[in-house]
């Protein structure tokens, strides 16, 4: 009799339990891109008052999404060459005038541009939405502004290492740069998620290594040493499987400035450049 009269409350536990299991499970899988993309709400401000001769500019989408971008002119001695920016996960490109200001010192082009849903922009990120966004950006400067594609190089940040690296499967730069890069986007949900099926759940894959397996692009990877979101590893991993370079930054966590726009990015990508 008194096993019987546990198993009512201890079943009652276990299918409370398990609702809440699924209630939780469920609310990930319905909210995760809210939890990936971490946009600004904008708006940004004019290009020219936060770059020298800055200019702004409308890219158009496949899918008919105007987006806002900045073009930043080489200062000084000019090297023909233009680097295309694709941002991380967050916030939007206001935040990378000072890269762009430290390669334009250098004698190179810059194009910024934010993502769908980024920075005032319309419409909602996805991996398939980037990837159109950043194809329109290329778009821009290779038939809009004549520059040649072995002139172009990308410049990836974080999340947007998977978008720089999706889009030289399709058309391949000169050079690629990737900052911070991870094996694949359920390998850093995993360790926010210890607990969760994140492979299983996860909508946008964002498969870095796999891709930059497939390029044949010069690459310098560049990493911090102290990255607390992208373990240093993973970023090891695709700078193995790109067989490209690992630059390390001592002591750089993930969001610090030295990895956002200091000498080891702006070398790196001075490296992949052609001459």
């Amino acid at each position: 009799m008194a096993v019987r009269a546990l198993i009512g409350p201890v079943a009652t536990v276990v299918a409370v339990l398990v609702v809440a299991a699924l209630v939780l499970v469920g609310g990930l899988w319905w909210f995760q891109r809210e939890l990936v993309y971490l946009p600004s709400s904008g708006p940004v401000p004019p290009a020219g008052t936060m770059l020298a001769q800055g200019e702004d500019v409308v890219l158009t989408t496949a899918d008919g999404l105007r987006l806002g971008a900045w073009f930043a002119p080489a200062q000084g001695e000019r090297r023909d060459v233009t680097v295309l920016v694709t941002n991380g996960n967050a916030g939007d490109r206001s935040l990378r005038a000072p890269l762009a200001a430290a390669l334009t010192a250098r004698g190179l082009d810059v194009l910024l541009f934010d993502y769908r849903g980024f920075g005032g922009n319309p419409g909602r990120p996805s991996e398939d939405g980037l990837l159109a966004d950043a194809r329109a950006a290329r778009e821009h400067l290779v038939r809009e502004r004549g520059v040649a594609p072995d002139r172009l190089i990308h410049l990836g940040e974080s999340l947007g290492s998977a978008v720089a690296a999706r889009l030289a499967t399709e058309a391949p730069p000169a050079g690629m740069v990737l900052r911070s890069p991870f094996i694949d986007l359920a390998a850093v949900g995993e360790l926010a998620y210890p607990f969760l099926p994140v492979r299983a759940l996860l909508t946008d894959r964002f498969p870095v290594v796999e891709t930059v397996a497939g390029t044949r692009v010069p690459t310098v990877v560049v990493l911090g040493e102290a990255d607390r979101i992208i373990p240093p590893a993973q970023s090891r991993a695709v700078a193995a499987a790109a067989g490209g370079r690992v630059v390390a930054v001592p002591g750089a966590d993930h969001n610090d400035a030295v990895l956002g726009h200091g000498p080891a990015v702006v070398e790196a990508v001075m490296a992949v450049a052609p001459p």
